[in-house]
């Protein structure tokens, strides 16, 4: 794309969302750039102070974007709003109508049904044999948690997933282009059957997210239709996405570093850290946008008010003014006050979920095979989905 000398950041180049990594140097040692987009102003925010400074000022750093272009296909989603597309105090209300759903205490309740999950997973390797992480634990362990406290069928988790996947897919259409006809498809399949559902939470409720959200939508005004069927849809999707990249990203990064690896295995107690650290070093999201309300300040630049501000999480959690050797993946690394899950009022809901069901997974994988490592060597692996949500496509292992 398009910009100031030698930035280059492209979203939609394939070898640039394999790794960004080596374009964030640039963008961490000078001006915060404005690039021309079309007809809009892209402001790259990568440094550590720069990206927190914004993603706490909502009041002048909007989460409310522009409407989608008219070739981007809505659905019966037209005209909704999330957690994420919301500012206060819409925001705030909506997030508490979850919220109790991923306190300390929630995630207690749910730690031995997430156990009993991953170790079922682990056993089917062990008895096979076989073990890719990705498609048989990272894909398949956060979408049936988030899959049950929707209170949906446990057969229907793969194809959720698939769902899920497509539709973050279609977040690598280029801008200007119509939405391709099978996202349509999976858009109106995923919509089509959670307006179903909520027809009949409404009738019969249970003690789950979906009955929580409908009850809300009747009983106050919080949430339009399209609301709360938008909201049942990003749970589904938020709630398996980042938590895959999560398990998948951190364990390519203790395979591509086998001292750190070594050192998990002799000290299980690392783990709680070793985990912030696959955060801060290989996030599951490179980015989340903010559009100023009015002409602002970002360090010494100004942005102008209908720009599009990128705040880079990844580049800011490799910032030197902030991390010691920044691209060193270590896993005693203290403090590590990573921005992995956003910071401000839109922090991650789930992040104590995604947390706990990384450490349950890393636990069961690695005490089940200590020995584990890459089948292959010298893997270069695929990554799926979009510069914004970075995750591995396969990930095979040998566990003998």
């Amino acid at each position: 794309m398009g910009g100031q000398a030698s930035v280059y950041f492209n979203p939609w180049d394939p070898e640039f969302r394999n790794n960004p990594y080596p374009h964030y140097g640039l963008l961490l040692a000078g001006p915060t750039p404005i690039l021309d987009w079309g007809p809009f102003k892209i402001v790259l925010v990568a440094r550590y102070a720069d990206a927190i400074s914004v993603l706490r000022d909502h009041a002048r750093f909007s989460s409310i974007g522009p409407p989608p272009p008219p070739e981007a296909y809505q659905g019966r989603l037209a005209g909704s709003r999330n957690l994420i597309n919301t500012d206060p105090s819409a925001h705030s209300r909506l997030r508490r109508l979850v919220s109790r759903d991923f306190t300390p205490r929630r995630m207690r309740e749910l730690e031995p049904r997430i156990r009993e999950i991953a170790a079922a997973i682990i056993d089917a390797a062990q008895r096979s044999g076989e073990f890719d992480v990705v498609k048989d634990l990272a894909n398949v362990l956060p979408v049936t948690v988030i899959g049950e406290m929707l209170g949906v069928p446990a057969e229907l988790n793969a194809t959720f997933k698939q769902w899920s996947d497509k539709l973050i897919d279609a977040g690598n259409n280029l801008p200007g282009t119509p939405t391709p006809p099978d996202v349509v498809k999976t858009l109106d399949a995923l919509t089509d059957y959670f307006s179903l559902e909520i027809e009949r939470r409404r009738r019969t409720p249970g003690p789950d997210l979906v009955s929580a959200l409908v009850r809300a939508h009747d009983e106050d005004d919080v949430l339009s239709p399209a609301d709360l069927l938008n909201f049942v849809s990003l749970l589904l999707i938020a709630g398996n996405e980042t938590t895959t990249n999560l398990i998948a990203n951190g364990t390519l990064a203790l395979m591509q570093n086998p001292d750190q690896l070594k050192l998990l295995i002799s000290d299980r107690g690392l783990l709680p850290d070793a985990i912030e650290e696959m955060l801060r070093y290989d996030g599951p999201v490179q980015a989340t946008a903010r559009f100023p309300k009015q002409t602002a300040d970002v360090g010494s630049t100004q942005v102008p008010a209908g720009a599009i501000v990128f705040i880079l999480l990844a580049a800011a959690d490799r910032d030197p003014a902030r991390f010691q050797d920044p691209g060193k993946f270590d896993i005693r690394r203290s403090p590590n006050e990573h921005l992995a899950f956003g910071e401000g009022i839109h922090f991650c809901l789930g992040a104590n979920l995604a947390r706990l069901e990384a450490a349950i997974a890393f636990n069961a994988m690695l005490e089940r095979f200590p020995r584990i490592h890459l089948k292959d060597p010298e893997l270069k692996p695929k990554y799926r989905g979009t510069y914004f949500l970075r995750g591995i496509e396969s990930l095979p292992m040998a566990i003998e």
